[in-house]
């Protein structure tokens, strides 16, 4: 039995989005997130800081608003690497990380609007892509 057979019993392989080394730069020469939004509009880490930024001033909607725009952006990046809508997408990949905040802040501002049904989607979805993310977001 061939390693492409077994491999393709046991799922889809884990997808890696590319990384950002422009944008981990500029944030760590103290840019801030709403400029690098504007420079890089395709970064999902960019929007998921802008989500947490936003909700820790208790701007909700607002937090709501930038999630779903770096989810977006996320979904567009990992179809881009091969996914296909199921998989892993490892916590434990860094560049991975954007598109996983971005998600866990969308499902946190949802819950806090009252939008119960897709924050439990985005429970699921957080939890099929990596079982991780969660208790590694939250802490």
């Amino acid at each position: 039995m061939s390693d492409e057979f077994r491999r393709n019993l046991m799922g889809p392989e884990p997808t890696h989005l590319p990384e950002e080394p422009d944008v981990i730069q500029r944030l760590a020469a103290g840019d801030e997130a709403v400029d690098l939004a504007a420079r890089h509009p395709t970064s999902s880490l960019v929007w998921a800081i802008l989500a947490d930024e936003a909700y820790a001033e208790g701007r909700t909607i607002e937090s709501y608003a930038y999630a779903r725009t770096g989810y977006h952006r996320g979904l567009d990046a990992l179809r881009r690497s091969g996914w296909r809508g199921t998989g892993p997408v490892p916590y434990s990949h860094e560049p991975n990380r954007g598109f996983l905040r971005a998600l866990y802040a969308l499902g946190r501002a949802a819950a806090s609007i009252g939008e119960i049904e897709e924050a439990e989607r985005i429970a699921v979805l957080l939890r099929d892509s990596d079982p991780e993310a969660s208790a590694q977001l939250g802490a």
